[in-house]
C-alpha cells in the first residue's frame, strides 16, 4: 500500500512541482505519475496552492480529542476480559486465547453495550488481557476438495470440561457436511457408545438423507484396530476382520466409511469443534451451568449462529445458504433413506446387532438374562436387532432367515452386555 503523499514529500517539493505546472513547462499526467495521485487530488492540489501559495502546506495536526467510551461500559469490558482470563490460566480448560469477538457479542447481548472491536483491544492491551499471537505451524490443507453435498460427513467427538462450573466431562458429537460445512449434528452426551453414534446417524438420515461416505477416526467405535482391539495372541483376526455396531449399520446403508489416520487429517471438522468449544466454555461459565440439558440449550443457539449467521473462513459463505444453493443446482449426493429389504423398519438399521442361538426351552440368554422367543425353532441362530426406546426401555427385534419372528420390549438394566 502506497504512503500517502505528505509522507512521501514535502511541502518544498510539492510547491515546486506545482509551479512549474501553473508556468506550463511540465504536464499534468507527469506530475500526476510522479506524486502518484488521480486527477481529482491534484486539481484539488492546484486550486488549494493558488489560493493561497504562502501558507500552502500538506502537513495537518488532527482536530478534537479521542473519543471516550461510558465508566460502565469500560467496566463490563474489564470484568468480560477477567472471565477469560481466569478460563485461560485454568489448566483443566481447552482455551488457550483471549476471544474478543466473543467479549463485544456479550457485550451486545446481555448489557445491550455495542463497543467496536478495536475499541476492546485497546483496553485488553492496556489492562494487561493481551496474549501475543503464536507463530502459526504449517496446518492442514483448508481447501473445499468434494464437489457435492452428502459426498462426505467429517463424523467426530471431542471430549472436554464444557462446563468448568459442572466439574465434569462431557462428550460433544457432531457431523458435518464437507462441502458447506454445515452441522448436520451436534449433541453433548455424558458417555461415548456406540449407540451415541448410531443416535447422531439416525438424525442425519432422517433429515437429509443417506450420504455418500462418512469420513471418521481410527476410534473403537467406528473400527476393529488388530493390535489394540484383539484379543487374540497369534492375530487369528487381523484389522477390519471385525465390523464394529456402528460400520454395520453403515454396511447396510450402503454408506463408504473413510478412516483419518492421523489427527492433523481431521482438520476440517476441528475447526469448528474450536470455534464451539471456545464460545460454549465461555458463555457456560458466565451462565454457571451445572446442568447438561442446560449445557446443550447453549449448544444448539451457537451451532444456529454457527449454520445461519457465520460467514464460513473457506468458503466465504453462510454454511446454511452454500447447503441450500447446492441443493437447488442438485449438487447432491443425499439419497432418500428407504429400509432395505428384508428389513421392514428404521429400528432394524439403527440398531446394536448380535446374534444368539435358541436353546431347547425357545429362549436366548444376554449376560444371564433369558427371554423366551415367540415362533422361535430351536437349535436356529438368530439375528437381535436392538433399539433404545428411551432410557429405561428398549425393543428387541429377533430375526430368523430374513424374517420378523419376534419383537419385545425388555428394561435396558436387563441387558448388562449392551452399553447405551
Amino acid at each position: 500500500m502506497a504512503q500517502q503523499i505528505h509522507k512521501r514529500f514535502s511541502d518544498a517539493q510539492i510547491k515546486e512541482l506545482l509551479e512549474r505546472y501553473l508556468k506550463g513547462t511540465i504536464e499534468r499526467r507527469y506530475l500526476q505519475e510522479i506524486l502518484g495521485i488521480k486527477r481529482r487530488r491534484f486539481c484539488m492540489l492546484v486550486k488549494q496552492y493558488r489560493k493561497n501559495p504562502a501558507v500552502f502546506s500538506l502537513r495537518y495536526k488532527r482536530q478534537g480529542k479521542t473519543r471516550s467510551i461510558p465508566q460502565a461500559v469500560e467496566k463490563n469490558i474489564i470484568e468480560e476480559l477477567k472471565i477469560d482470563k481466569q478460563l485461560i490460566e485454568d489448566k483443566r480448560v481447552p482455551l488457550k486465547r483471549y476471544n474478543y469477538s466473543y467479549v463485544k457479542t456479550r457485550l451486545a447481548n446481555t448489557y445491550h453495550q455495542h463497543v467496536s472491536l478495536p475499541t476492546i483491544i485497546d483496553r485488553a492491551k492496556r489492562y494487561g488481557f493481551y496474549l501475543k499471537k503464536r507463530k502459526k505451524e504449517s496446518g492442514h490443507d483448508r481447501e473445499v476438495l468434494t464437489n457435492y453435498i452428502g459426498e462426505l460427513i467429517q463424523h467426530d467427538s471431542s471430549y472436554h470440561l464444557w462446563s468448568p462450573p459442572a466439574g465434569v466431562k462431557w462428550h460433544l458429537i457432531t457431523s458435518l457436511d464437507d462441502y458447506s460445512r454445515l452441522l448436520l449434528y451436534a449433541e453433548l452426551s455424558k458417555q461415548e457408545t456406540s449407540w451415541a453414534h448410531i443416535k447422531a446417524a439416525q438424525a442425519v438420515f432422517l433429515k437429509y438423507g443417506l450420504p455418500y461416505s462418512y469420513y471418521v477416526d481410527c476410534h473403537r467405535i467406528f473400527r476393529f484396530v488388530q493390535g489394540r482391539d484383539s484379543i487374540w495372541r497369534h492375530h487369528h483376526l487381523l484389522t477390519d476382520d471385525v465390523d464394529t455396531q456402528w460400520k454395520q449399520m453403515m454396511g447396510d446403508c450402503g454408506i463408504k466409511v473413510i478412516y483419518a489416520l492421523s489427527p492433523a487429517a481431521k482438520g476440517k471438522i476441528e475447526r469448528p469443534y474450536g470455534w464451539l468449544q471456545d464460545r460454549l466454555i465461555r458463555t457456560c461459565v458466565r451462565e454457571n451451568v451445572i446442568d447438561l440439558r442446560h449445557a446443550q440449550r447453549i449448544l444448539r443457539y451457537e451451532v444456529h449462529r454457527y449454520n445461519y449467521q457465520q460467514i464460513h473462513s473457506t468458503t466465504q459463505e453462510v454454511p446454511y445458504y452454500r447447503f441450500q444453493r447446492a441443493q437447488k443446482e442438485n449438487r447432491s449426493l443425499f439419497r432418500d433413506f428407504t429400509v432395505p429389504p428384508p428389513y421392514t423398519s428404521i429400528k432394524d438399521i439403527c440398531a446394536i446387532r448380535m446374534n444368539r442361538i435358541i436353546d431347547p426351552y425357545r429362549k436366548i440368554s444376554i449376560k444371564n438374562f433369558h427371554l423366551k422367543i415367540n415362533n422361535a425353532i430351536p437349535r436356529e441362530t438368530v439375528n437381535l436387532r436392538i433399539y433404545l426406546l428411551s432410557k429405561r426401555l428398549c425393543e428387541i427385534r429377533v430375526w430368523c432367515r430374513n424374517k420378523l419372528i419376534d419383537v419385545q420390549k425388555v428394561k435396558t438394566t436387563d441387558l448388562k452386555l449392551v452399553h447405551f
